[in-house]
């Protein structure tokens, strides 16, 4: 008798965004008089539409920690409050599951008059907690945030380390789902700093999704584990967070002040689908430990592209990055794309723990701004013993 083969199942999407677009009105008349002045038709000639967001499409599944990076003005702020519901969009759809706690700029959400005290429970209201929920937690959320000797002062008059550690605390108290940030970790004071990214990889740890706007790159390439690149309200880049990193940089050699051109807003290429085969070249989703796979990205052209690059990261259970390479690091320059196709990437040696996992790749147009990722677009499982636990693979011995 046979057992009958399981296959894995993806991790749910817990937000969803659909060709999303923010306009904002940007007046040019400065004071009240030319306002007043400017009423009726002449007023429009004083008013320009400013689109923050153009067309986006995301979608983000539960257990990952995405990096949102990009220049001052770029949207990706903007793109973090409409993730949130802070902000609605103008045109569009953002569905989410789950409790979302946004920690945004600093004092978001902070009545200046009211103390901390009083702070902590209106907060801790708009992010869901009942009041009974809130006096639970009120002692934890005091002691991590070190602010007890003044929680019952204003916090008009808290020092910004103070805003900060108070909301960072109330925020990670409300058991989220998914929690926003938004540079505010750059805020506090060194100690509070580790404190914040230790709450942040326990987290990662339980599975719960982080979405982290930073300018501090090296925070983006060690926490997170897929990173979107935006550039004048687009979505450039979605993948890999080393290769996205590289084209941020690109990026501002290009544009150091944010004025650059418009990206293309139809995309040229994209990832179809994903399969993981064995060595025989069948598609498999149970591998023994440090059994020979291979990943087959099938690739759709839609215009032709002289010169692209593609990668893959794959992913445990837990969201945490096992395993990622691209046509960069490994040198490599691909053929131009005229037609659709597919790229196999071999893996030999990978020591992977019995365990499952989740296989992301990313394609991106380096003679034209194009890009698109397809995150856990396929699974597989790796079945034996597992003798040791943690990150890393090697033979333990005991006498």
């Amino acid at each position: 008798m046979t057992s009958a083969t399981t296959v894995p199942v993806a991790r749910p999407e817990v937000i969803r965004m659909q060709r999303v677009s923010k306009r904002f009105t940007v007046r040019k008349d400065s004071s009240l008089k030319e306002r007043v002045v400017t009423l009726g038709r002449a007023g429009r000639r004083h008013k320009e539409d400013f689109w923050a967001l153009s067309d986006l499409n995301l979608d983000i599944r539960a257990g990952t920690t995405v990096g949102l990076i990009g220049h001052n003005g770029s949207g990706k702020s903007t793109l973090l409050k409409v993730l949130g519901g802070i902000i609605q969009p103008t045109t569009g759809t953002v569905e989410h599951r789950g409790r979302v706690a946004a920690l945004l700029e600093l004092g978001a959400g902070f009545h200046p008059d009211l103390t901390g005290r009083e702070n902590v429970f209106l907060n801790a209201s708009v992010l869901g907690l009942s009041r009974s929920e809130t006096e639970a937690q009120f002692d934890a959320i005091l002691e991590f945030s070190g602010v007890a000797d003044f929680i019952d002062t204003q916090v008009k008059f808290y020092s910004s380390g103070m805003y900060v550690r108070l909301a960072f605390a109330i925020a990670v108290h409300t058991d989220p789902d998914i929690l926003l940030v938004d540079e505010v970790l750059a805020v506090g004071d060194e100690r509070f700093q580790k404190k914040c990214l230790d709450k942040i990889e326990e987290f990662q740890q339980q599975g719960r999704t982080i979405i982290i706007v930073s300018h501090a790159l090296d925070q983006i390439l060690s926490l997170c584990d897929r990173v979107v690149v935006m550039n004048r309200g687009n979505l450039v880049y979605d993948g890999v967070p080393e290769s996205a990193v590289a084209r941020f940089r690109e990026l501002l050699g290009a544009d150091p002040v944010g004025g650059g051109q418009n990206v293309e807003a139809s995309r040229a290429i994209e990832i179809d689908r994903i399969e993981v085969l064995d060595t025989a070249g069948a598609v498999a989703s149970e591998f023994k430990e440090s059994e020979p796979l291979a990943l087959r990205i099938h690739v759709t052209m839609l215009r032709p592209m002289a010169s692209w690059a593609i990668g893959f990261s794959i992913d445990n259970a837990q969201g945490q990055l096992a395993l990622a390479s691209n046509t960069d690091l490994l040198d490599v320059t691909l053929a131009p794309l005229t037609e659709s196709r597919f790229v196999d990437v071999t893996i030999d040696e990978a020591r992977f723990m019995p365990g499952l996992y989740y296989v992301n790749a990313n394609v991106a147009g380096l003679s034209e701004d194009s890009s698109h990722a397809l995150m856990q677009g396929a699974a597989f499982s790796v079945v034996g013993a597992q003798p040791t636990v943690g990150p890393v693979v090697g033979t333990v011995t005991i006498r």
